[in-house]
């Protein structure tokens, strides 16, 4: 049963974020996150938290797995304030997700509980 099952989580320093801006480094943001993710982070005014914390999401995503996903197939939303993730490709058939997200003075947290589909 639990085999079925995995967790992952991740803590990064939002330094990272504000050292390295959009707007300096556009090509490592648009191999990270899709179009959608970036938009949304850009419209707040310290969008250095909201990356951090969709990339702790996203590695995650990719700890909680067994496969190696691309960045650029997992898609993170909010809806009615809660976090989304879904998966694209056919990712979306093979895993469940689970998601939290939190971010505080310099650290952005995501954690992760993934459930493998039996086919």
């Amino acid at each position: 049963m639990i085999k079925n099952f995995g967790i992952g989580i991740d803590l990064v320093h939002i330094k990272k974020f504000e050292k390295i801006t959009y707007s300096k480094k556009p090509s490592f943001y648009k191999k990270t996150f899709l179009p959608s993710e970036i938009k949304y982070c850009l419209k707040f005014k310290k969008p250095a938290e909201h990356f951090a914390g969709k990339f702790a999401i996203k590695e995650s995503v990719k700890k909680s797995i067994s496969e190696s996903i691309p960045f650029l197939d997992i898609e993170t939303f909010h809806s009615k304030s809660k976090l989304k993730i879904k998966l694209h490709k056919n990712w979306n058939t093979k895993y469940n997700i689970l998601g939290s997200i939190s971010h505080e003075n310099e650290y952005a947290i995501g954690m992760v509980i993934s459930e493998k589909i039996k086919n």
